[in-house]
């Protein structure tokens, strides 16, 4: 197949996107996907959720949550279940059955600078959406909508930030 193509009329390289820590704040977020994973040592399972900022400067950037949910160390399980349970108060369920319950809900995290490791963020509480001011605050930006579903299939239902 031909293809002509003049590389002095191409932009400029961007810059490299710096992938460092987020700032410590609030930060409304969604989980966008949630799976059960085996502990490195296999001693164990995490369930791990995707987070995504979706307002603010930072929209778009992901954060990746592990509750170690079933661990041979008690206070591990403990410290998780006491996460997962902030989380699923701050997306008002108060039972689930499915880790997909979880996702394309929004919250408010508040994010610190991990003290083990200052490259990483933690997230140290939830927050229902609303209820506390999300930081750092900035016009609010969305995700792209999804595109149309092909014919003779049912599009999927509109997040709650696409509304």
């Amino acid at each position: 197949m031909q293809f002509n193509f003049d590389a002095s009329t191409a932009p400029a390289p961007r810059a490299p996107r710096e992938y460092g820590p987020l700032p410590a704040g609030n930060y409304t977020m969604i989980i966008s996907s949630t799976a059960i994973k085996a502990t490195k040592a296999n001693t164990g399972e995490y369930l791990e959720a995707v987070c995504e900022v979706v307002e603010g400067d930072h929209a778009g950037r992901k954060h990746w949550e592990r509750f170690n949910v079933s661990n041979p160390n008690k206070q591990a399980e403990d410290i998780a279940r006491e996460a997962l349970g902030d989380l699923c108060a701050a997306l008002g369920l108060a039972v689930i059955d499915d880790t997909d319950q979880l996702c394309d809900q929004m919250f408010v995290a508040r994010m610190e600078i991990d003290r083990k490791d200052p490259t990483r963020n933690r997230i140290v509480r939830y927050e229902k959406a609303g209820a506390a001011p999300a930081a750092p605050a900035a016009p609010a930006t969305r995700p792209p909508a999804r595109p149309a579903a092909p014919a003779g299939r049912a599009a999927a239902p509109a997040r709650p930030w696409q509304a």
